[in-house]
């Protein structure tokens, strides 16, 4: 049922999915490549809300209410994107209550994630903002962190600037918590990294 109403969609590096304010006529599911959903300052700032990766779903909620995207959207990389059409997908949730219910499982679990990116920006300093991303990005098993973004998209994305994030990124390294090479960070003390989330706060 989900497939007869699907489109896919091919997105180059840099192309603009949507603008925030603009009426919102579907939601989209990354196939491959990767998107940031970003808001932008009155001075043209760019703030990184999310980058969202292969298998994610993104605008799903901006079907619903006043039906209007919250933000920009743009492809960090070469996308194929599945594009599930508004009023097509609603009918479905109509007809099909178990799909609405898993729908509002996943929503609850995005919002879950963006509560605690608030948290972060609220009660934590950048050193503690980097390390609760790394510690939560390290795969099971592997003591390391291989960025899928540039270091500026990142920087963005935990609030602050290149500049500060190389800083902290130096400093973690001076103190034997952390090794960079390139743009891949290997934990090399991941106690003192939980301990820095738990006590670095304003």
């Amino acid at each position: 049922m989900l497939l007869a109403i699907t489109k896919t969609r091919e997105a180059g590096r840099g192309e603009l999915l949507f603008e925030e304010g603009q009426k919102a006529d579907g939601f989209f599911v990354v196939v491959s490549g990767k998107i940031k959903v970003f808001k932008l300052s009155p001075d043209g700032r760019e703030r990184i809300l999310h980058v969202i990766q292969p298998g994610n779903s993104f605008a799903d909620a901006a079907i619903f209410a006043d039906g209007a995207f919250p933000a920009f959207a743009m492809c960090i990389d070469q996308s194929t994107l599945l594009f599930f059409p508004r009023d097509q997908f609603l009918g479905l949730l109509h007809r099909h209550p178990q799909l609405a219910i898993n729908m509002i499982a996943g929503l609850s679990r995005f919002l879950r994630n963006f509560a605690s990116q608030i948290e972060d920006l609220t009660f934590r300093d950048v050193p503690a903002r980097l390390a609760r991303f790394l510690v939560s990005e390290c795969e099971k098993g592997r003591q390391q962190v291989t960025l899928t973004v540039s270091k500026a998209q990142l920087a963005s994305n935990l609030g602050t600037t290149s500049e500060t994030l190389s800083r902290t990124l130096r400093k973690l390294a001076d103190e034997g918590l952390i090794a960079v090479q390139g743009r891949t960070i290997k934990l090399l003390d991941i106690n003192r990294l939980d301990d820095l989330v738990d006590a670095a706060r304003f």
